[in-house]
């Protein structure tokens, strides 16, 4: 008892100080505050995810928490409540949304003229740079959306600015609906936030791409050091604010799997721990985004199944949509079970009241309820350094919380009321009593029957008389119902009965002014659908299994290397043995291990090889499949991006070039610009890693002439170059550039690390080489003149459609040529292409392959190289070697690919017929041991892919008919790259 009035005086005590430490002036009346406490008892308070007290006792005061516990002492004077069977839980953290901030007005302006500079002073030199931005000056509180989030659960929020590469810093808001900024803005500078894309703001034109925008994002961090090394005379407002911010949380939004392993990269390279916040589909490589070991942000936005009913349009959805709709709810199960921290967010949906269906959808895919609810208070709240003070009920911690009639994530639980900082919110009357149920009652006679529905939301109740419908009017309000119903014509009852849990009871005025007492039971609503169909509404749809990759044509399992011996084929070695028949190739451990006849291995993969053809695996030396982009057109140089950051490695092209015999590919950049991004030289690992597929070593880069570079084609006026006589300006001031740059590297002075700079550097000591696309004969001996100038030759030029005309000079020069087999006439540059184009320069001693520049022409490039053979009269071996070997020594890759010699990698390909035979079809496709395309194996898959498809239309067809939202069957249109391919349509 002493403890009790000690603890008392003790708390009135420090009441009384705090009103004396108010420095605002109070006019509109007394000064004093009502510092009350606030106290809930006999309630089941979930102090923590994982923590529960029972019958437990929270004591609130000035916005906080002072104690919890199984009995907790408080001052006589406290404000007590009974929640007596009624559940507390911490209140929701979203630290991912726009809450109070508007969208920005999109930039005006349009035509043919581009914006190349920035429109900004004082900052960085790319407006999509907006590190300076702070969403706490744009924030203004909106109520009505605040009520939303309470209703869904959430009490706080982080919001920031949705513009932008580099986006800012953010505010952390509680949503206190009494409150006034003082109190609700937890914190004003909270996090800093970037994304992939451009601010809607500007028209500055770089980054045009995803690449563009990695590459953007790595030089920032460059000139950020830089800058704070106090190496810049001036202010920049942006890299300041970097600095500044970069001890916060670092938030980074992708849009995709994808995205969140180039996050992961750049992060990893400056050792920024990145937040990410995901796209959703995860699953579908969930080894690779466990590697990342990083803190992720996770949207509930889960696609509707489509309309499938018209089976002509839903021919034209894909199956990687259909599993996608199938497999998105199972994405938090996948990252909780491969050990992934991770937050949930409102973000992706239109309104915060849509997250609990998702949410629930999720968990009924096998989310723990634990976990969920982590992910919801703890997590995100240790994500931004609020661990202990939000999403907790503990002593210090903020007085935010729900009261609900039961366990948070059960479905029929209600919320009723919402507390933010001690202030309450009422999202239902928590003492209105659910009397949904039917009651019988005799009135005057006659037995009516009332059916009342929806009692703790919008009541709604018939009335029958026997079988009879009887008009009525209902209400319920308070606890109290009232009916008004036609007794007879003209003649009204009225009842008026109190309602419990048990029933009604209250009277009956009749027509005639007389009252009759009244009660009625309740019983219980009939249920529709009997037990079973309840049990198989609970659970969640039959999970289609992932494949790799994951959608049409996918393995079950990724390939796994083995030793294949390949018996009595007729082998085209591209060696000095030529075409030896009945030969046998093994393969063993990834490597061609022997060529020759009667070849014995244990343990190998017998194929017999009669009647077949064996050679090299195809190689592409000019590609642009399996890309998210090609060009980035923002400079007249991108010397800085790389293709290897937007490889996709889901592209049904990769497949497709399999099947034509393809094992390796150099990707490519486009022509928007004479100096372009850096090549990913590739392996067609069908189902891979990315980094399994990027052969890293192998540096190449695009550059381009002609037309398309000084924009002839798309009428732009604004960039240089616009001549064919800026292009040759444009290499020369780059290459000095690049001089001047690496003197200053090697003089031991500091030096602003340019990534651009550091790639011409590499051209110029041959560490990176060239692959230019040309056409006229002036301008690609220009560019040798150019190279020789600064003592380097091209590597390659590609298209080169008039190199029969310098032929010799490419030969003295030392140049490969990389062309079409009988391509012309498709533009006004290539009006003097001719089909013997190849064969000239290779009798010139130009080392020349074919090229497909086409995602639908690679696939048949052995018929490409059969053309050589009729137009130009060169063997077939040697055209042949066109599309394998010397395309190998092009990509200087001859050491282990592009011919079957013992020590190289085991990529090979057994054809059915003569390789430049228009009947010849790849019947194996094998890299570094693995099996990657097969005939017979190909013939199941394509059952595979339409007995799925059938499953999954029967699945959506049962959603429509439950009642459940679809959306159209849309064809995804399948985007054919090329080199002067701009935008990209997803």
């Amino acid at each position: 008892m002493f403890f009790k009035k000690l603890l008392v005086f003790g708390l009135v005590s420090c009441s009384f100080t705090m009103y004396g430490q108010d420095y605002f002036p109070a006019n509109a009346g007394v000064k004093s505050k009502n510092q009350n406490y606030t106290v809930f008892t006999n309630a089941t308070i979930h102090t923590t995810p994982t923590e529960t007290i029972k019958n437990g006792t929270l004591v609130v005061q000035d916005g906080k928490v002072v104690s919890v516990g199984k009995s907790s002492s408080y001052a006589q004077n406290a404000i007590v409540v009974d929640l007596n069977g009624k559940h507390v839980y911490p209140s929701f953290v979203d630290i991912y949304t726009n809450f109070g901030i508007d969208k920005p007005k999109r930039a005006g302006g349009s035509g043919r003229a581009s914006q190349y500079d920035n429109s900004r002073e004082g900052a960085y030199w790319n407006d999509h740079i907006l590190s300076e931005q702070d969403g706490y000056q744009d924030f203004k509180y909106d109520s009505k959306k605040a009520t939303e989030y309470l209703e869904a659960g959430f009490g706080v929020v982080a919001t920031h600015q949705h513009d932008g590469i580099a986006r800012g810093t953010g505010a952390l808001i509680a949503l206190n609906n009494d409150g006034n900024t003082a109190n609700r803005v937890i914190e004003d500078r909270l996090g800093q936030y970037f994304s992939f894309d451009k601010s809607v703001t500007s028209r500055q034109s770089y980054p045009s791409s995803k690449m563009g925008a990695t590459a953007l994002l790595r030089q920032l961090q460059h000139d950020l050091d830089w800058y704070e090394k106090g190496n810049i005379a001036t202010k920049d407002l942006s890299l300041e604010a970097l600095s500044r911010n970069k001890g916060l949380p670092q938030f980074f939004e992708g849009d995709g799997l994808y995205d969140d392993l180039r996050i992961d990269k750049l992060g990893d390279q400056f050792g920024i721990d990145y937040v990410i916040v995901a796209g959703g589909d995860e699953y579908k490589r969930i080894g690779e985004v466990k590697a990342m070991n990083r803190k992720m942000i996770l949207p509930l936005k889960f696609p509707d199944a489509y309309d499938m009913e018209n089976p002509y349009a839903a021919e034209y959805v894909a199956l990687s949509d259909m599993k996608h709709w199938n497999q998105a709810p199972t994405n938090p199960k996948a990252l909780q079970d491969a050990g992934v921290t991770f937050a949930l967010t409102t973000f992706s949906h239109k309104s915060p009241k849509d997250f609990k269906d998702h949410l629930m959808k999720a968990i009924k895919y096998g989310l723990s309820k634990e976990r969920a609810l982590e992910a919801l208070t703890t997590i995100p709240a240790t994500m931004i350094g609020k661990s202990g003070e939000l999403g907790v009920l503990k002593s210090g911690a903020w007085a935010n919380f729900m009261i609900t009639s039961g366990e948070v994530f059960e479905k029929d639980t209600e919320l009723y009321e919402h507390w933010i900082q001690g202030n309450k919110t009422v999202i239902k009357d928590i003492n209105t009593v659910n009397i949904d149920g039917v009651y019988t009652m005799n009135i005057s006679g006659a037995t009516y029957e009332l059916e009342i529905k929806n009692a703790l939301e919008k009541a709604k109740a018939s009335l029958k008389k026997g079988t009879e419908d009887v008009k009525s009017e209902f209400s319920y309000k308070d606890e109290w119902v009232t009916v008004t119903f036609p007794q007879s014509e003209g003649k009204f009852v009225r009842l008026v009965a109190r309602a419990s849990a048990d029933g009604l009871s209250g009277k009956a005025i009749l027509a005639d002014g007389s009252e009759k007492n009244f009660t009625s039971t309740k019983k219980a609503l009939a249920k529709s659908g009997d037990k079973d169909d309840k049990k198989e509404e609970d659970k969640p749809l039959t999970v289609m299994p992932l494949t790799f990759p994951n959608m049409a044509f996918g393995f079950e399992t990724r390939p796994t290397q083995q030793d294949i011996l390949i018996t009595n084929a007729t082998v085209w070695t591209n060696e000095a043995e030529g075409v030896l028949e009945n030969t046998d190739v093994l393969i063993k451990d990834g490597k061609i291990s022997a060529v020759g006849k009667n070849l014995s291995a244990r343990g190998a993969m017998v194929v017999d090889g009669t009647g077949k053809h064996v050679t090299s695996g195809i190689i592409d030396e000019h590609s642009h499949i399996a890309a998210f982009a090609i060009n980035e057109s923002g400079h007249n140089s991108t010397a800085e991006v790389r293709m290897s950051d937007v490889v996709n490695p889901d592209d049904s092209d990769i497949y497709r070039n399999l099947a034509g015999g393809v094992t390796a590919i150099q990707l490519l950049h486009g022509s928007a610009n004479p100096i372009g991004g850096q090549s990913a030289v590739m392996k067609l690992k069908w189902g891979a890693p990315i980094d399994e597929m990027v052969i890293a070593d192998k540096k190449f880069i695009k550059f381009a002439l002609g037309e398309n570079v000084k924009q002839a084609n798309w009428n732009s006026f604004s960039r240089f170059p616009q001549t064919r006589m800026g292009v040759e300006q444009v290499f020369v001031d780059y290459f000095t550039r690049g001089k001047e740059y690496e003197a200053k590297k090697k003089s031991g002075q500091p030096y602003r690390m340019d990534e651009e700079m550091e790639t011409i550097v590499d051209i110029l000591n041959m560490d990176r080489l060239i692959s230019c696309h040309s056409y006229v004969q002036s301008e690609i001996n220009m560019t040798m003149k150019v190279a020789e100038q600064f003592g380097f030759h091209i590597n390659t030029f590609t298209h080169i459609l008039e190199g029969y005309k310098v032929a010799d000079k490419m030969a003295e020069h030392g140049v490969g040529g990389s062309t079409f087999s009988d391509w012309w006439a498709y533009k006004y540059e290539v009006n003097d292409a001719i089909p013997y184009n190849a064969a000239i320069m290779h009798r010139a001693g130009v080392t020349v392959a074919i090229n497909s520049d086409d995602g639908e022409m690679s696939r048949r490039l052995n018929q490409e190289a059969a053309k050589i053979h009729k137009y130009g009269g060169i063997s077939e071996e040697d055209a042949w070697k066109m599309v394998t070997l010397n395309p190998a020594k092009l990509l200087h890759m001859d050491d282990r690919a592009g011919s079957l010699k013992p020590g190289k990698d085991g990529d090979v390909v057994i054809w059915t017929d003569h390789p430049l035979s228009i009947k010849a079809r790849a019947e194996k496709t094998i890299i570094e041991g693995k099996v990657f395309f097969d005939m017979k194996k190909d013939e199941e898959l394509r059952k595979t892919v339409q007995r799925e498809k059938a499953q999954l239309t029967a699945m959506m067809l049962a959603e429509k008919n439950k009642g459940l939202q679809t959306q159209p069957a849309k064809k995804k249109e399948k985007q054919r790259m090329h080199c002067d391919t701009e935008q990209t349509l997803y």
